[in-house]
């Protein structure tokens, strides 16, 4: 049985003074599990460059993920895209990965800077055979990949970074993959790699970045299951079953809610050893039982996750917070986020009278409604989601 997966994570800098990015990138998960990931760069800026981008990527993915070729995928787009009136082309190069499996990688690449592959920490050649399609060169790659082989794809933008400024010829290719070795080991999931690159090209840029700027990380990485349980369940008889199936559970296990945490102490036959040091005011302190990894409060550490997932999803700013503070929902995000691929959701639907005080925020007061938002976010970073209800 294949234990890896694949996970993806990309985000894009508009050019100064644009709304719109010129970039864009499309994800498609096909049935027997492989993965197309396109970047479309177009040509200019604004409006155009976005819509160029955005049919390219569109088209190239749904015609591969039916089966077509590259041939008539290049063909298609060069008769569908907008001609530009200035230029008199209709231009918009393009970065095409298909992952089969998490074993094999196809890779096709149109005037976008090479893809960088790391492997063991370092940035390695890889063989590409040229094809010409319709007067354009293509460059087609196909090789076997590892637990740990690492993709970055990126828009010229990346390469264009601190031109004229702090670099004279821009940020090389060669000394992007310099600069992403070193965080190889750390074990940043594919989003906050290209967080961090990105990061970097916007302060090679001054704050102001001169160029449409996209980078997508694919990783592949093995299989980590993790559990989480919030809230006792409706009916007290059913508490010794609740528990038993989540200590089953292959992986860590999370106890969240300070009653779930009693019953499983007492499930456990373990003291339960509460603490009440503040790593963050805002957030409840973490408790310790022996053969739980984590133990936290339940539904306000659980909304500041919430909060963190929705930011991973989007600026992905708030990871400098919640990758090193030690606070429960910090932990739970690092752990939920960046090591877990296959979440277990054990939810307890005993109502809490302190849970129904009109006085407290909305959202506090509802816990299925954090568990379903914060499972939505989690499906939304390629997470395997299954929630149980008791």
């Amino acid at each position: 049985m294949n234990d890896l997966c694949t996970d993806i994570g990309y985000h894009s800098l508009n050019k100064y003074g644009e709304q719109l990015c010129g970039d864009h990138i499309e994800v498609v998960q096909q049935e027997d599990g492989s993965q197309i990931i396109v970047l479309a760069d177009g040509m200019g800026s604004g409006v155009k460059a976005n819509i160029l981008s955005t049919l390219t990527a569109k088209i190239i993915s749904t015609m591969m993920a039916a089966g077509l070729g590259i041939e008539q995928c290049v063909e298609t787009v060069a008769s569908t895209l907008p001609v530009c009136q200035v230029r008199g082309v209709a231009y918009s190069t393009f970065t095409i990965l298909r992952v089969v499996n998490s074993r094999e990688v196809e890779m096709i690449q149109y005037d976008n800077p090479r893809t960088i592959l790391l492997r063991d920490g370092k940035s390695i050649d890889y063989p590409a055979d040229t094809v010409e399609i319709d007067g354009k060169t293509i460059y087609k790659s196909r090789m076997p990949v590892y637990e740990g082989d690492t993709f970055v794809m990126m828009s010229d933008g990346a390469i264009h970074a601190g031109v004229g400024m702090s670099l004279n010829f821009g940020w090389q290719r060669d000394d992007i993959a310099a600069y992403l070795e070193p965080l190889y080991d750390v074990g940043f999931t594919a989003k906050t790699l290209t967080t961090i690159l990105l990061d970097h090209c916007y302060e090679l840029y001054g704050g102001m970045p001169g160029d449409d700027t996209t980078a997508c990380t694919v990783k592949i990485r093995r299989r980590e299951p993790m559990n989480l349980l919030i809230g006792p369940p409706s009916n007290r008889d059913d508490r010794q079953r609740m528990m038993a199936l989540f200590f089953a559970k292959e992986g860590k296990h999370i106890v969240c809610g300070g009653t779930t945490s009693s019953i499983a102490a007492e499930f456990l036959g373990k003291p339960l050893r509460t603490s009440l040091s503040f790593e963050d005011p805002e957030v409840p302190p973490i408790a310790q039982l022996e053969g739980v990894d984590l133990v936290t409060e339940g539904v306000v550490t659980i909304n500041r996750v919430l909060t963190y997932a929705q930011d991973y999803l989007g600026e992905n700013e708030l990871y400098r917070k919640w990758s090193v503070k030690q606070d429960g929902a910090s932990q739970i995000a690092r752990l939920l986020f960046e090591e877990a691929t296959d979440i277990n959701f054990f939810v307890g639907m005993a109502i809490n009278p302190a849970h129904q005080n009109p006085n407290l925020p909305i959202g506090f007061g509802i816990k299925m409604r954090l568990v379903d938002e914060l499972a939505a976010c989690l499906k939304g970073m390629g997470k395997r989601i299954k929630v149980s209800y008791f």
